[in-house]
């Protein structure tokens, strides 16, 4: 059943969402002002902080990591609603309708999950795992390893495909062989 890809074959692919498959319409300035905010609320100097930085330094208290990220989903979401289709997506929805395709997300899954919906690209997509899915997130290996295990296909049957260095680093962790977007399409 593999595709080929460049000498190739894949038994399953794994695409990242934002910047990839889609573009979610968020403002990431304001989510990051917002989650600022939100962090000084509860006595934490966000100075310096990049808003991942800030998620992570949330998850130190379990009110404060409920608190940032419910905030970062609500944008996400708003996002997913308005977001414009990447050129990629097609690829996506060119693929053979017995090849298992998956979704690995920095995003939460229901963002994720919208954003898939609003351009009819969720029948293609039979695993989705975002950002609140598990415990960790994209650069840990996990979410790629259980979006692969629930495609049913092992690390080296499969290819990762993404827009950032973040998406590398985590496919090279999880044993997945990887491509950027641009090589892809």
């Amino acid at each position: 059943m593999g595709r080929p890809d460049a000498g190739r074959s894949y038994e399953a692919v794994v695409y990242d969402l934002d910047g990839t498959l889609v573009h979610l319409d968020v403002d990431w300035d304001r989510v990051r002002r917002e989650v600022g905010e939100t962090l000084a609320e509860h006595g934490v100097d966000s100075e310096g902080m990049d808003l991942w930085e800030m998620l992570k330094r949330s998850r130190d208290d379990c009110v404060l990591a409920e608190d940032v990220e419910t905030t970062i989903a609500k944008h996400e979401r708003e996002g997913a609603r308005r977001c414009d289709r990447e050129d990629c997506a097609s690829r996506l929805l060119a693929h053979p309708d017995d090849l298992p395709v998956g979704v690995c997300s920095l995003n939460c899954e229901a963002a994720a999950r919208l954003a898939l919906e609003c351009h009819g690209l969720d029948e293609c997509v039979t695993e989705v795992v975002g950002r609140d899915t598990l415990a960790t997130e994209k650069p840990d290996p996990e979410p790629l390893l259980q979006t692969l295990d629930g495609l049913g296909v092992s690390a080296d049957e499969a290819v990762f495909v993404g827009d950032s260095g973040r998406d590398a680093v985590t496919a090279e962790r999880a044993g997945v062989p990887f491509r950027y977007v641009e090589e892809w399409i």
